[in-house]
């Protein structure tokens, strides 16, 4: 079940005329994200996977699973972005069982995007669901 954040972002996505306007609010997500602390920005919170740099830091507060994320691509921000939106706030035993790739494909990111972005979501979804799992 998507999180009212990540229908927030659907709705918006939705509302947009065009995918020109859809990549600038996806770079506008990235950009309203607060950045990851570089102390953090460590070979251990790497995604090995992506073509940009990218940090996964995960946090459990209150049993429910959170991560900062951090990328040196705009773009790739804004996919954080709608990561956490998607997973943020979940259980962690949660985090597993959402269908990322429909979600993504509900937005057209799937259409939308490179296969090297897309191979880079995915080494994403993996992270998170990885670390959620460990979580757990």
């Amino acid at each position: 079940m998507p999180t009212p954040a990540f229908e927030d972002i659907a709705q918006t996505f939705d509302f947009l005329d065009d995918w020109e306007e859809r990549y600038r609010h996806l770079i506008e997500l990235g950009r309203a994200m607060p950045p990851l602390d570089p102390a953090f920005q460590v070979p251990a919170t790497k995604v090995d996977g992506c073509a940009s740099q990218v940090w996964i830091l995960p946090r459990l507060e209150e049993d429910r699973f959170d991560f900062q994320g951090e990328s040196d691509a705009m773009i790739v921000r804004g996919l954080i972005a709608v990561l956490h939106a998607l997973y943020a706030g979940l259980p962690p035993d949660e985090v597993g069982k959402v269908d990322a790739q429909a979600a993504l494909a509900r937005l057209g990111l799937d259409e939308h995007l490179s296969a090297q972005r897309s191979n880079g979501v995915r080494a994403m979804i993996g992270r998170i669901r990885q670390l959620a799992a460990d979580a757990d």
